[in-house]
C-alpha cells in the first residue's frame, strides 16, 4: 500500500509526495539548506493521467487561442462591430489570450516532460503576469459595465462620452493600474526566506501556496494580500454592481416588455461573464482554507483561469447577433 505517496522526477532527481498528508516537512537537514527552484506539483498524483490530462490541456489551450484570436480579429475587421462595446470585447479576448498563455505552456510542458522544476526568477514572472492580468480583467469588466450603464441609462450622451479617445483612456489605464503595485508585491514576496520544502501543490505560482513555503514572517505579505484584493477586485466589482443597479433601475422603467428584452440583451453576455470570474475567485480565495484544501483550490483556479477564458468567446459570440453575422461574414469569404 502506498499510503498517498507518490513519486515523479525532476531534472534527473527522484521526488517522493504524501498527498494525503501535505504538510509532513522535509527532513530537518534539508530545512538548512537555501532553495534555489520550486516544484510544481500540479496534477502529480495522479501520475497515470499525465498524457491523457497533456492532450485534453493541449486541446483547451488550442480552442482559447483559436476562440478569442476569431472574436479579436472581427472586432478589428468587420465595420459594423467597431463600437465601444466591442472595442472592449476585442480588448477582453486578447486579454484572455495573454492571460491562459501566463499558466498552461508550462502546465503542459510539466506534464509532457515530467520535470516540474521552475527557478525562482520564472515563478515570479509568473506570479507578477498573473497578478497583473488578473487585475486588468477586473478593472476591464468594470470598463464594460460603464460603458453598458452609458449606453442605456444615458443613450443620448452615449456617443459623446463614449468616444474613441475616452475608449482608448479606459482600457489603457486597465492594463496599466496594477503594474508598480504588483511588482511591488511580487518582489516583497520572493525577498522572503525560503528554507524548508521547495513543493507547490499547484499548476502555477500563486500567492498562497508561495507564502505557505516561506519560513519568515509574511504577516506584511499577508496584508498586502488584502490591501490587492480590495483595490483590484473589491472596487472594480462595486463599480460594476453600482452600474448594473441603475441599469436594472432604468430597464424595468421601459414602458414594454420588448424594450425591456432588448436593453438586457445587450449587458446579459457581460454579466453572466462576470458572475463566473468574480463567483470563482470568491470561491477560491474567501473560502475557508484547510489543510487537504490544495486540490479544491486547484480546481476552483482551474476554472477562473482555464475554464471561463474557454467559454467567453461562446457567450459573447452564441448570445450576440452583431458577433454571429460578423462570424457568418468571416466565413464566407
Amino acid at each position: 500500500m502506498d499510503c498517498g505517496l507518490h513519486k515523479f522526477d525532476v531534472n534527473g532527481e527522484e521526488h517522493v509526495v504524501n498527498f494525503i498528508f501535505p504538510q509532513m516537512k522535509q527532513p530537518p537537514e534539508k530545512n538548512l539548506t537555501k532553495l534555489t527552484e520550486f516544484v510544481l506539483l500540479d496534477f502529480a498524483d495522479v501520475p497515470h493521467l499525465q498524457k491523457f490530462l497533456f492532450g485534453l490541456f493541449l486541446i483547451i489551450y488550442i480552442i482559447i487561442l483559436l476562440g478569442n484570436g476569431t472574436i479579436l480579429l472581427i472586432t478589428k475587421l468587420d465595420p459594423g462591430l467597431h463600437t465601444p462595446m466591442y472595442f472592449f470585447l476585442g480588448n477582453l479576448s486578447f486579454l484572455e489570450i495573454c492571460y491562459v498563455s501566463a499558466t498552461l505552456p508550462r502546465m503542459l510542458t510539466n506534464l509532457w516532460t515530467q520535470r516540474r522544476a521552475i527557478s525562482f526568477a520564472a515563478c515570479a514572472t509568473q506570479m507578477c503576469w498573473v497578478l497583473m492580468l488578473g487585475a486588468t480583467e477586473c478593472f476591464l469588466l468594470a470598463v464594460m459595465a460603464y460603458d453598458r450603464y452609458v449606453a442605456i441609462c444615458n443613450p443620448l450622451h452615449y456617443p459623446l462620452v463614449m468616444n474613441h479617445k475616452v475608449c482608448v483612456q479606459l482600457v489603457a489605464g486597465s492594463w496599466v493600474n496594477g503594474i508598480l503595485v504588483h511588482i511591488g508585491q511580487t518582489f516583497l514576496i520572493f525577498s522572503l526566506p525560503f528554507c524548508g520544502s521547495n513543493l507547490i501543490n499547484h499548476f502555477f505560482c500563486d500567492i498562497p501556496p508561495i507564502l505557505k513555503l516561506a519560513c519568515g514572517d509574511t504577516f506584511v505579505n499577508e496584508m498586502m494580500v488584502y490591501v490587492d484584493a480590495v483595490l483590484f477586485v473589491v472596487v472594480p466589482f462595486v463599480l460594476i454592481l453600482v452600474s448594473y443597479g441603475k441599469i436594472i433601475s432604468t430597464i424595468l422603467k421601459l414602458p414594454s416588455a420588448t424594450s425591456r428584452a432588448k436593453a438586457f440583451s445587450t449587458c446579459s453576455s457581460h454579466l453572466m461573464v462576470v458572475t463566473l470570474f468574480y463567483g470563482s475567485g470568491i470561491i477560491s480565495y474567501l473560502r475557508p482554507k484547510t489543510e487537504n484544501s490544495a486540490g479544491t483550490d486547484k480546481v476552483v483556479s482551474l476554472f477562473y483561469t482555464i475554464v471561463i477564458p474557454l467559454f467567453n468567446p461562446m457567450i459573447y459570440s452564441l448570445r450576440n447577433k452583431d458577433v454571429t453575422a460578423a462570424l457568418r461574414k468571416l466565413l464566407c469569404k
